[in-house]
Formats: structure tokens, sequence, C-alpha cells
């Protein structure tokens, strides 16, 4: 199993010299990867093309590249623009986002979501490749008909053969896509325990495109905080949880409400959204039950996290995103030395 560092974007806890240094001291320790993030600020493109040109040997990923905010031309581009940069470490992890963010912020509808998923891909790899870009589906016609525009093909070419395509996916149909048509998957609020139903369904996808998941990644972002002192580490853990159980998406469609019910903590997801939805953060965060946070989380004593990783790794996790949850630069590298030391 690789390690990889995911720094999310700006307004997080970290800025972009956090992030540089958390990065450099992550490439130093041996780490495989590092990740940026987006949602309606600092955008992960950008800060991988400025890491690319501080670092030598970390690989690039994006974690996510929102779907609704670039055409898969653009997302093509941009991938390949770093991969050039970065003389061939990038890794392109894409999603559809959620529909707050894709209808309010980047004015695209979040409908038919497999189908403009699936296209997307196509699309990209099409691009990736060097091919002319003609493509006649239900989401995304290039060209457009009946107008002056022509079939394109992209002008530079990665350094890589093949750009690996990773897809975030939580929901069960978006897994089963995961398995049919990507290179890996990028699970949030990933938990061991569940890998076997998880692993159902990307075989399920694997076998509708009449292929193996040999060399497939599974690579999920898990927060993480070692201490001696149990109740802090998990402490520490509650702020995200609460977001995204609680306030990320409304409350028919929140993804990761659901993800949280199917592991069978229903009564306590719908009591982290109504505090939550209702302003009571704090309340919200208290709501959290330890078995959750222990369950998707790198938190604890040594032994126990020691523990939790060996059962990421014996869930067949290729790269595990590893976000320290630490306050601080120091903090946060801290956290990342004691990963790096007890998964060796």
């Amino acid at each position: 199993m690789k390690l990889g560092v995911h720094v999310g974007y700006w307004g997080l806890g970290m800025g972009s010299a956090d992030q540089l240094q958390v990065v450099r001291e992550a490439e130093r320790l041996g780490y495989h990867s590092a990740w940026t993030a987006e949602a309606y600020g600092s955008d992960a493109a950008t800060v991988l093309a400025w890491l690319a040109a501080q670092t030598s040997t970390i690989r690039l990923g994006s974690a996510i590249f929102q779907m609704p905010g670039r055409t898969p031309a653009m997302a093509a581009m941009t991938a390949a623009t770093i991969d050039q940069l970065s003389e061939g470490r990038m890794v392109l992890g894409i999603g559809s986002s959620g529909p707050q963010v894709a209808e309010g912020w980047h004015g695209q509808r979040f409908a038919r979501q497999l189908r403009r998923t699936r296209e997307y891909v196509a699309v990209v790899r099409i691009a990736l490749a060097r091919e002319r870009v003609s493509f006649a589906g239900e989401t995304i016609q290039l060209p457009l008909p009946d107008g002056p525009g022509k079939a394109l093909k992209l002008t530079i070419a990665p350094v890589q053969e093949r750009i690996p395509i990773y897809l975030a996916a939580i929901g069960p149909n978006n897994t089963r896509l995961a398995g049919e048509i990507a290179d890996g998957w990028i699970p949030t609020f990933f938990s061991p325990e569940h890998i076997s139903e998880l692993r159902t369904l990307l075989e399920q996808g694997a076998a509708r495109a009449g292929r193996s998941l040999d060399g497939f990644e599974i690579a999920p972002m898990v927060n993480a905080f070692v201490s001696e002192d149990l109740e802090l580490a998990r402490n520490a853990m509650r702020p995200g949880v609460a977001l995204y159980v609680g306030g990320m998406g409304s409350r028919e469609q929140n993804f990761y409400n659901q993800l949280v019910q199917r592991y069978g903590f229903e009564q306590a997801a719908r009591e982290i959204q109504d505090l939550y939805l209702a302003g009571k953060r704090e309340q919200a965060c208290a709501a959290i039950p330890d078995e959750l946070i222990d369950l998707i989380s790198l938190c604890g004593p040594r032994d126990v996290v020691r523990d939790r990783l060996a059962a990421f790794r014996e869930a067949g996790v290729g790269t595990l995103m590893v976000a320290p949850m630490a306050v601080s630069s120091e903090g946060r590298i801290a956290q990342l030395r004691s990963i790096a030391e007890l998964a060796a």
C-alpha cells in the first residue's frame, strides 16, 4: 500500500505555504503522491502546477477536478499541461461534485450523472490520446452539429503514454461505473470493514466492460490524527465529519449522509444533519458516534492506527491519501512522519 498526502484546498486550515511545506516533507519521507482538491475557492489545477515546479519525484493527483467546472477537453488540456510540467507525474482524478456546487456555482444542471460521467471520461481519453475529438453522445456532442465547429486534436503530448483517470464515487451506481471505465476509484469515508460489498460493486462494473480489476487502484482519502489521547484525536475528526454528513448537500441530496446510513448509522446520520442544518454545529459534532469516527479515520494511539493501516492494506487499498488533521504545518508534518513510521 502506497501513501499519499491530501492537502485539500485553501480555507480548510492550509494555505499555499502550508501545502508546499507539507508536500515537500511528504516527498522527503517517501510518500508516493500528493493530492489537491477544490470546492468554490482555490482550484486544484493551479496548485498542482505550482507544486510540480517545486517537487521532483512525488506524483501529483487531483482529488478531484470538478466535472461541471471544466469541459472534458479542458480537463484533458489541463492534465496534459501538468503532466508536461511535472515530467510525467500527473494522476487525473475527476468527479461530478454535488448539485449545490454544480448548479449554484458552475451553472450546470446536475442531471443524468452516470451518462454524463461515462461520456466525459470517454472524451477525455480521446483527447489525451491525441485523436481528433468527434463524439456523438447523449450529453456531449463534439463538434456541435450545424455549426462552424470542427473536430480538433490536442496539440501537446502528455509525457505519460496513458495518464491514469480515477473516478470519485460513493454511491453504488457510480462505484460500479468506476470499476467499468476508470483506472482507479477515490472513495470518501471509506470503511475497510465494508470492502466486500464495495468490491462487489467494482467487480460488477468491471464485468460490464469485460475486464478484471488487475491494476485497478483503490485510493481513499482518510483523515488522520495520531495521539495517545484518543478523545483528542476523535475530536479532531468531528468538524470534518459533521460538515460532510450534516451540510455537504441539501437534506434530500447529501451523498455522504446516505453513505453513513448504509454503514448502519441511520439515526445518527439524521441527527447530525438536523443539527447541522439548524446551525447547531457543535451539537452536530457531539452527535457523531465514536464508532463511526473509528471506522473511517486513522485516529488514536499508535497501536490503534497501526492496526487500522493494516485493515486498509488488507482491504486492497493501493494508495491511501492521508489528510493530517493537525492545526499547524509542524503538527501536520509530525502526523505524516508518524503515519510513515506506522505503515512501514
